[in-house]
């Protein structure tokens, strides 16, 4: 690892810290202002609609532009858009920010949400730099110090956003958002990052700077079994909605949101472990059967933690959740890295946010609404609170946790056929013994 490298992941974290401090107090913020769970679900909805549809471009950005001048903008625009968010806090009338139907609220939002997503240029960025500073056979280790830098802003975002909204709201949240960001954008200014080996030859034709989906899709197919990869975390993440949607509201019906945010800080000490864990031990000779168990694990829990209400069984499923995810995501990374030609990584990371990230804002607009309207009530006095009310619970909470555990049980069935399936096992070999070649017959096609 090089010292170029850790100022990265040092500025990074900066900046992933200052981006999701807005988005946990966001969404603290709106529920304890609105106590709608169709409010935080849209909120959810919104964001992922945005970086599903960001990605295409995103990726083209990186792959044509300077990753350090690409993550400059990055701060620039976020920061345009946290002033603007600001100014729209301060100009709104009393209790304008309160009503799920007014203008003010999702005005604010839809400039935090704009102020996050510039920060996703970042996450994409980040992995072909991985590529380009790290040897081969330690990007795993990389790719898990990656993910420890995620957990460490977890803990942080989680711990100061509570704190923040419990005692300044929305307005310290954007001031420090502001702050912080002038100062991530002066630290990478500074920051020598020599991106000379990643640049085409001198005699290569340099691509057309556009945003190339076609090209995209032959790379990607060039591999045997990384669509399916692909469609595997998209799948995930068509769940994965459902907590992002939920969570924060089944959390906030058991404890304060000052010990909910301190639970969560708590919670991403779970990342941090897997980051060191893995930056010591590496993903394994096969990175796809450590991202196939973790997600049996995953899911597993995902059945069983909120099963009854408990904060002690969700804390624990939360942070097994957290433990695993790491592994995950990087296991999807040091394959993308390995299998396909550096020149076109930042399109094919940036096509895979957009995949991955297309079912979450169906999940996320269509559960908030489902549950508050038809998992709610049947939970609360209808057939669900008949049938297993008397060991399973009845009530606002205990419809959340109905879905939570259904989307845990699908998840594990998928997951099982996934691992048993021809698309695996291709995959497999491919990153095995094949990839090199079959990178580079796709970037000669």
């Amino acid at each position: 690892m090089t010292s170029r490298f850790y100022h990265l992941l040092a500025n990074n974290l900066a900046a992933f810290i200052t981006n999701f401090t807005v988005w946990f107090a966001l969404t603290f913020y709106v529920y304890l202002e609105t106590r709608s769970v169709f409010a935080t679900g849209m909120i959810a909805g919104i964001y992922l609609v945005f970086t599903a549809a960001s990605g295409f471009w995103f990726g083209s950005l990186v792959d044509h532009h300077r990753k350090k001048r690409v993550m400059l903008g990055s701060s620039v625009a976020s920061f345009a858009f946290y002033a603007l968010a600001y100014g729209a806090h301060e100009l709104a009338p009393e209790g304008g920010l309160a009503d799920v139907s007014g203008v003010w609220l999702w005005l604010l939002v839809f400039l935090c949400m704009l102020g996050l997503i510039a920060g996703n240029l970042r996450s994409i960025a980040l992995p072909t730099l991985v590529t380009l500073l790290i040897p081969e056979d330690r990007r795993d280790r990389a790719n898990g110090l990656v993910g420890m830098v995620t957990g460490v802003g977890m803990l942080t975002t989680s711990v100061i956003s509570g704190f923040l909204v419990a005692f300044g709201g929305m307005f310290l949240t954007l001031l420090l958002a502001m702050a912080v960001t002038v100062a991530v954008f002066l630290h990478l200014t500074f920051t020598p990052l020599d991106e000379s080996r990643g640049l085409p030859a001198g005699d290569a034709p340099a691509e057309p700077r556009r945003v190339d989906i076609l090209g995209t899709l032959r790379v990607i197919a060039a591999v045997p079994g990384l669509f399916a990869l692909i469609f595997f975390a998209t799948f995930n993440n068509f769940l994965g909605g459902v907590f992002m949607a939920l969570m924060d509201a089944y959390g906030l019906s058991l404890v304060s949101v000052q010990v909910w945010g301190l639970l969560w800080g708590l919670l991403s000490t779970g990342f941090i472990l897997a980051g060191v864990v893995i930056a010591r031990t590496g993903l394994g000779r096969n990175p796809l059967r450590t991202l196939m168990i973790v997600n049996l694990i995953a899911w597993a829990v995902c059945s069983v933690f909120t099963i009854q209400p408990s904060i002690v069984l969700l804390t624990a499923g939360c942070f097994v959740w957290m433990f695993v995810s790491p592994y995950a995501e990087a296991a999807e990374q040091t394959t993308l890295q390995k299998v396909v030609p550096f020149e076109r990584q930042g399109r094919v990371f940036g096509f895979a946010q957009s995949i991955e990230q297309a079912a979450s804002p169906l999940t996320a607009f269509l559960i908030g609404p489902l549950t508050q309207f038809v998992v709610i009530p049947l939970m609360t006095d209808g057939a669900g609170a008949a049938l297993i009310g008397g060991w399973f619970g009845t009530g606002d909470a205990r419809g959340i946790a109905l879905v939570f555990t259904v989307a845990g049980l699908a998840g594990f069935v998928v997951t099982v056929l996934a691992f048993n399936s021809r698309y695996y096992r291709q995959l497999s070999a491919a990153y095995a013994g094949e990839a090199t070649r079959e990178g580079a017959d796709a970037r000669a096609a």
